[in-house]
């Protein structure tokens, strides 16, 4: 896990000189300092805005973000930033800090300005300390409403690119919407019960007909206890569930346990918040990760 610092006692140091740098910065006229919380955001920036953007994303490579901790240099890249792009609603608590402490250009919270725009049907979770579910990006609609999003704050940093920013946009919206239609095999699933290590798949369920039961909550951190884990069981052997899911980025002991006592088969969903450095090199994107998505639940949920 990486060291966390006390973001005041950077600012101390840096504020001053950060906050100059970030004045005589004309992102128009030269590359556009980007800061992204994690994966889905680097991406949508990247797409959009190609060589116009230098993108530092604050999630390291193969690490769950929720507890992300940050160092001093992320937290200089936060202050020298000519645009900070996250995701707030407590998601990544620790990016939400450093930004209100150390940011100087313009920052934006992806999720507030989706709840106020209406642009995309958020889900409430009332029952943890998020009060909506933040896993927007895994229905590729809403990974093109959090593009829009990005696009509009890349608008604001360098209004002289809007058109090239547009084209950005329009390109990756196509490609969005071609993963969009595939995923429409999933309202053939006989299966319809979408059993998943935790409650990340909220919002792919919707989309496509599914309905979803996590183990635990839309907070990973929230452990379930004994109760919990017997009407798991309880329901995978009375629905007839022959697959549950674990995650990339945790730990997958319970869904084993569940998995071996109903003697359901385990199947592995990413949650694309961050590659691993093997699949940077591969060439793996968001497009291709929710495509190995679909496969396994294609097979898990008995579709087509």
């Amino acid at each position: 896990m990486r060291t966390i610092l006390t973001a005041a006692v950077v600012v101390a140091t840096t504020t001053a000189s950060l906050a100059a740098c970030a004045r005589e910065r004309s992102p128009a006229e030269g590359t556009i300092e980007v800061v992204t919380a994690f994966y889905p955001i680097e991406e949508a920036a990247t797409r959009i805005a190609g060589d116009q953007v230098s993108v530092t994303d604050l999630t390291p490579p193969g690490v769950e973000p929720h507890d992300l901790e940050l160092t001093a240099d992320d937290l200089e890249a936060i202050g020298s930033a000519d645009l900070v792009l996250y995701l707030g609603g407590g998601f990544q608590p620790a990016v939400e800090d450093a930004v209100q402490a150390a940011a100087t250009g313009v920052t934006v919270d992806i999720l507030a300005e989706l709840v106020s725009s209406n642009a995309y049907e958020l889900m409430s979770d009332p029952k943890s300390e998020l009060s909506i579910d933040p896993h927007v990006w895994l229905d590729p609609a809403g990974q093109a409403a959090i593009a829009d999003v990005v696009r509009d704050a890349l608008v604001e940093v360098a209004p002289p690119s809007e058109a090239a920013f547009a084209g950005g946009l329009d390109d990756y919206i196509a490609e969005l919407d071609e993963v969009a239609d595939r995923f429409g095999i999933l309202e053939t699933c006989s299966q319809d019960l979408l059993v998943t290590g935790h409650e990340a798949f909220g919002y792919l369920a919707r989309a496509y007909g599914l309905v979803q039961v996590g183990i635990a909550g839309v907070s990973p951190e929230a452990e379930p206890g004994p109760a919990r884990l017997a009407e798991i069981a309880d329901l995978v052997e009375t629905e007839g569930v022959t697959t549950i899911y674990a995650e990339d980025l945790l730990p997958p002991e319970v869904v084993e346990t569940i998995a071996a006592e109903t003697g359901a088969d385990v199947g592995v969903l990413t949650t694309i918040e961050s590659l691993t450095d093997e699949q940077r090199e591969a060439g793996e994107h968001y497009g291709s990760l929710m495509e190995a998505n679909l496969a396994t639940l294609t097979r898990g949920q008995a579709c087509g």
